[in-house]
């Protein structure tokens, strides 16, 4: 069954239901510290949409860009139950529009098979910690 979705910018009142797609996404760090989580959503540089179905966060995205060729997807999830009704793609169409850019760069390890059923060019990544040092 297809639920009536609103894909929409986050908003402060959005937070417990990003907090709990994380949580059940087991992603730390947003409800570590659900005030720096909005920070983060709301930081300089930064869109992040909701997904909203029957007054519910059923899904969020996190992206950073610079505006004008380059965006980077930083966190997306939608909710288990609301998946493969297009959610993530309506979220990942308003993020671009509203943040600006010609490309999306995103790494992934869970979401392979739903990234490779979009237009895509394939590149190594990394996710590197500091110290930086050799």
């Amino acid at each position: 069954m297809i639920t009536q979705v609103e894909v929409r910018p986050y908003g402060r009142a959005d937070l417990e239901g990003v907090i709990g797609l994380c949580e059940a996404e087991g992603w730390p760090s947003f409800p570590a510290d659900p005030a720096r989580a909005h920070r983060a959503l709301t930081a300089p540089g930064v869109t992040s949409v909701v997904a909203v179905a029957g007054g519910a966060v059923v899904g969020f995205a996190q992206m950073l860009s610079d505006g004008e060729i380059q965006a980077h997807l930083s966190l997306i999830a939608t909710a288990a139950a609301h998946r493969g009704q297009g959610i993530a793609r309506q979220m990942l169409t308003l993020a671009l529009s509203r943040a600006g850019g010609e490309r999306i760069d995103l790494v992934t390890d869970s979401a392979e098979d739903f990234y490779a059923g979009l237009a895509h060019r394939r590149l190594a990544g990394f996710r590197i910690y500091p110290p930086f040092a050799k």
